[in-house]
């Protein structure tokens, strides 16, 4: 081969090793930048933590200065997290007002490649050489900007393709921090949920044992009281007694005529047999006439009607004692340790 061929030769193999070369290295750069971006992105859950290290990660590797980011709620237009670095502060108003109404615009369908070069001029300053637009979720997009270069270079195809493929990943990472804002959101909902159904099961506990008191004390009043003045009781609004008034009421007395002679013949224990039995058919008799046992003496009783009409309390006296008499004579003839039904005496 002719010398000068095999020099054009050899310079062609080495170009096409360069051109291999820089390929590589870009490659590389590209992974590693990935790699840089996404361990910072990935490192926390908080949305405002990631944006921030994304924006910082982002202009050290492209070598920029100055740099925003944009996050805009569409149903109300209104920023959800804005993050400016490097810009003087009369920037800030309208680095936010130009991307939220760049957001706002129908631009958002134009190539990434023709919005990073010139689309976005329309809307931001002219600080701004690099910007690009995502959506986060359909009512969640977002904005990327970007300065100039330290070197002066313009953002070139592969700038553009890396900064898309550095977005998407960022989209993962604050689709993963929203659901874990609202999961936590959820969980604060629960725990204040829970303080409330806790303080609401302990009113309730207070309620039932202020009703067990109450039952407690009207069932060991119930002793002593009337069922016609509990009932009065029951019927006040406010659970107090009732005024006292004078009141008609009948009042029918009832003993065991012998009742001291035929304990000496039976025995006490026969003889509480026979009075139980007896007594409780009387109280049936007392009751189903609006009857209350108002004391008890040995083998005696007290009962008082206090109907509101005078005349049934009358009628009420009366059928009771009736009633009495006929039990006590069938009670007589069942119990065979009495030779005849015992004698109540009532008035």
């Amino acid at each position: 081969m002719d010398p000068q061929e095999e020099i054009k030769h050899l310079r062609k193999s080495l170009k096409q090793a360069e051109n291999v070369q820089a390929e590589l290295d870009l490659r590389v750069f590209n992974l590693k930048t990935l790699y840089d971006v996404s361990k910072d992105i990935y490192g926390t859950v908080e949305s405002e933590t990631i944006i921030r290290n994304f924006l910082l990660m982002t202009m050290g590797n492209f070598g920029v200065m100055e740099g925003f980011f944009l996050l805009l709620e569409k149903p109300s237009k209104e920023t959800n997290q804005f993050i400016s670095i490097g810009f003087q502060d009369s920037d800030r108003a309208s680095l936010e007002n130009g991307g939220i109404r760049l957001l706002n615009s129908e631009s958002l369908n134009v190539s990434p490649e023709s919005f990073a070069t010139s689309f976005h001029h329309r809307y931001l300053p002219p600080v701004i050489e690099f910007s690009l637009p995502f959506i986060v979720t359909t009512d969640c997009p977002g904005l990327l900007g970007l300065g100039p270069k330290l070197i002066g270079e313009p953002f070139n195809d592969n700038d553009v393709e890396l900064l898309g493929t550095l977005v998407n990943n960022l989209v993962v990472a604050l689709k993963n921090a929203r659901s874990f804002e609202q999961i936590r959101k959820l969980n604060k909902n629960l725990q204040l949920k829970n303080v409330e159904l806790e303080k609401a099961i302990d009113e309730v506990r207070t309620a039932m044992r202020k009703v067990e008191i109450l039952e407690s004390v009207k069932a060991n009043l119930s002793k002593f009281v009337p069922n016609t003045v509990s009932r009065l009781i029951e019927k006040s609004p406010n659970g107090e007694m009732p005024e006292s008034k004078e009141h008609d009421v009948s009042v029918l007395f009832l003993d065991i005529e012998a009742y001291t002679k035929i304990t000496e013949r039976l025995g006490d224990v026969e003889m509480n047999d026979i009075i139980e039995k007896h007594f409780s058919t009387f109280m049936d008799a007392i009751y189903a006439n609006n009857g209350d046992v108002n004391e008890t003496a040995g083998d005696g009783l007290m009962v008082l009607f206090l109907d509101i009409d005078k005349h049934q309390n009358a009628m009420g006296a009366v059928r009771t004692a009736l009633k009495i008499r006929e039990d006590t004579i069938k009670i007589g003839h069942e119990c065979s340790s009495l030779y005849r039904p015992l004698e109540i005496n009532m008035g």
